[in-house]
This record gives C-alpha cells, sequence and structure tokens, in this order.
C-alpha cells in the first residue's frame, strides 16, 4: 500500500496532467521559486523590493513570502572577494541585486562588478535554475563604443560578456546611456527600462500648459524629450554643446521658441560633474524669461563639484526642484538639500521581476505612445 502512494507522489513517468496537477500543488512559477538576492552595495535597493513584493502580495491575499539573501559577498583581508550563500538556491529563479556605483560606501565600481560576476557564478555552480542581473545604473554604458582617433576597446560589450560567462540568464537595468548595449548580450534577454513613464507622471501638472517648454541639453537627450514633451502636449528645444576641454562645457545656442515660456523642464540620462547643466542654466537666465527650473535624472552619479554646481544653479539660476531615482544610492548630504526628491524604483522593479517570474510581458509596466 505505501509502495503505492509512493508511486502515486513520485511516478517513474510524467504526463502533461500529472506535471501541471504538481505544478498545481507547489504553487510556483514553472521557472522556480522566486528568491532575491543581493550583493553588499545592493541590499539597500533589494531590500525595498522585497518588502514592496511582500505587501502586493499580501494586498492580493496571497500568504506567499520572497525569500531574500542579502549580502552576500564579502572582502578578505588581502581584498579578494568572497561569495557564500547562507542555504540551497537549487531549483530558483533568482534575481541579483548590485549597485555598480555606490557613493555610499569605500568599493570602487571594478569592486561591485567583479563582486556581482562572482556571485552569478556562485548562484549558478550552486543549482540556480536562472540567475537574472539586476543592475539598476549599467556601469561602463558610456563605454559603448571607442572614442575617435583613440585606440580604446568597446568595454560595454567586455562587461556584457564577463556577465554572460558568470551565468546570468537575463539583465534588468534602468536607462542606460546607449540603447546599442541591448544588443552587446547576444541571445541573452534584456529588460532595459525606461524612465519616460516616471517623468511623465511626475511633471503631470504641466500638461497642456503654454507657458512651459522641455529642454534637452544636448543632442543625446534630443529624442528622448521629445517623446517627453508629446506625451505632455508641451513645446521643446534642444541645446548645442561643445567641449573646448575635458570637463569644461559651453552652450553654443539654445534651439527652440521660448516666446512666452517661463518654465523650463530639462531631462538627461545621468549627473555626472554637473558641467553640462550649469551651462545650459546659465544660459537659460541670461538669453531667456525663463523663471522655474526643473531638472529630471535618471542616474544621480554627483561626481567631484557636482553637488557644489546644484547649489550654485538653486540659489543663481532658477533651479527650482531636481528629481532623480535610486537607481545609484544616494548620499545623506545630498538628499538633505530641499530642492532634491529622490524617486525610489522599487514599484517598477517589482512589476517588472513579477512579470518575468511568470513569464509576461513587461512593456506593459511603462509608457507607450
Amino acid at each position: 500500500m505505501n509502495n503505492e502512494i509512493e508511486k502515486k507522489e513520485n511516478p517513474s513517468f510524467f504526463t502533461p496532467e500529472l506535471f501541471a496537477q504538481e505544478q498545481f500543488k507547489r504553487l510556483e512559477s514553472p521557472r522556480g521559486k522566486l528568491l532575491i538576492a543581493s550583493c553588499c552595495s545592493g541590499s539597500y535597493l533589494a531590500k525595498r523590493v522585497v518588502k514592496a513584493y511582500n505587501n502586493l502580495l499580501k494586498d492580493a491575499g496571497s500568504k506567499d513570502q520572497v525569500l531574500f539573501l542579502g549580502n552576500i559577498d564579502k572582502h578578505f583581508s588581502d581584498q579578494e572577494t568572497c561569495v557564500r550563500l547562507d542555504y540551497h538556491v537549487g531549483g530558483y529563479d533568482v534575481y541579483l541585486f548590485q549597485a555598480l556605483y555606490d557613493p555610499t560606501s569605500n568599493l570602487t565600481i571594478d569592486q561591485n562588478y567583479i563582486a556581482f560576476l562572482i556571485a552569478a557564478r556562485t548562484l549558478r555552480e550552486h543549482g540556480a535554475k536562472q540567475v537574472v542581473g539586476v543592475l539598476p545604473y549599467l556601469a561602463y554604458s558610456r563605454q559603448d563604443k571607442p572614442t575617435k582617433f583613440r585606440r580604446e576597446p568597446t568595454t560595454a560589450r567586455l562587461m556584457a560578456d564577463l556577465s554572460i560567462e558568470a551565468g546570468i540568464d537575463r539583465l534588468i537595468a534602468w536607462e542606460p546611456h546607449s540603447s546599442q548595449i541591448r544588443g552587446f548580450y547576444g541571445k541573452v534577454p534584456t529588460n532595459m527600462l525606461e524612465s519616460l513613464s516616471l517623468f511623465v507622471d511626475e511633471f503631470k501638472k504641466f500638461e497642456k500648459r503654454e507657458d512651459v517648454i522641455a529642454v534637452a541639453p544636448d543632442v543625446g537627450a534630443s529624442k528622448y524629450v521629445t517623446h517627453f514633451s508629446k506625451a505632455l502636449n508641451i513645446n521643446s528645444a534642444i541645446s548645442a554643446k561643445e567641449r573646448p576641454a575635458p570637463e569644461n562645457v559651453v552652450i553654443k545656442e539654445i534651439i527652440g521658441d521660448f516666446r512666452g515660456k517661463s518654465i523650463a523642464i530639462v531631462l538627461d540620462d545621468m549627473i555626472s560633474n554637473g558641467g553640462t547643466i550649469e551651462a545650459l542654466l546659465r544660459k537659460l537666465k541670461e538669453e531667456t524669461e525663463i523663471k522655474d527650473v526643473y531638472l529630471g535624472v535618471s542616474h544621480n552619479l554627483c561626481v567631484g563639484p557636482a553637488l557644489k554646481r546644484l547649489k550654485i544653479m538653486h540659489n543663481r539660476y532658477n533651479l527650482k526642484k531636481v528629481i532623480v531615482t535610486n537607481s545609484i544610492p544616494q548620499t545623506d548630504e545630498f538628499k538633505s538639500l530641499p530642492f532634491v526628491k529622490v524617486h525610489c524604483l522599487s514599484e517598477p522593479l517589482v512589476r517588472t521581476i513579477n512579470r518575468i517570474h511568470y513569464d509576461r510581458s513587461v512593456s506593459e509596466v511603462f509608457y507607450r505612445e
């Protein structure tokens, strides 16, 4: 009798019907049970995602909880990186979080990248069914092609190759600098999440306002700003810049109709040292009637003189508000600025992970024309 029961619970041959019944009993995705893991620098955001995911499960009446495995990397005394897992991950659908640039720690981009690669390999070697890398700020994406007349590598392609070799099956990133990064990952699916829907919602109050204009700080941001202005039904402009020397930006002209415009919304993919934005705002004050400037940025690196420049822009050049995301951990000094808002990415990441986990379309989460 016991043998008969055992055969029913553990059949030697599966039919589609038996497999479907087993999956139903296990209440999990065919991809495996969901697990969110993080390296040390990625834990700040991973914890928020886990909390938000569990809240959504609870609100939907589910008793399930997302498993979390945080701070899985450490350093030996000689600074070698080591990754150890506290429990078995065999058969899990794992989403591995890492902040490649972390100004709140002493870790470098290269240290955080190698920790991510080692963690991916560790999860793969110990049986994870899927390993999805979650890199909100995708470092090295600006090195997507060699500088003209310089002997440089395509470093972004190298980092993609290393990630694939380490064992990732998929990549989730937030608004990478170059869309061609997607092609560097070959057959590995990528979800390069866009920030358009975030900023459309953020600036919804300016919709159809004739006194508002959206401004692209350079040619690279022009297409993005055009989509944004169409979504809010406002006018747009573009600035032409040049760099006569490293760290030196000159705005030659701003192309657009500023008649009757008193509010400008400037959108860019990142703030690095703040030179381009400062030059643009200075030009707007000198040559237009703009009274208030709102700045929306996907990634705030805020390196070198950037913090000082933001304060100057606020005090002298009509910068009313700065909206950034926590794709990079933000320092307390930056967050303490009274004109700054840091938008948490936990909601779009939760919904992206949820849809990937259940093999559903991710694009529906984000704005589309």
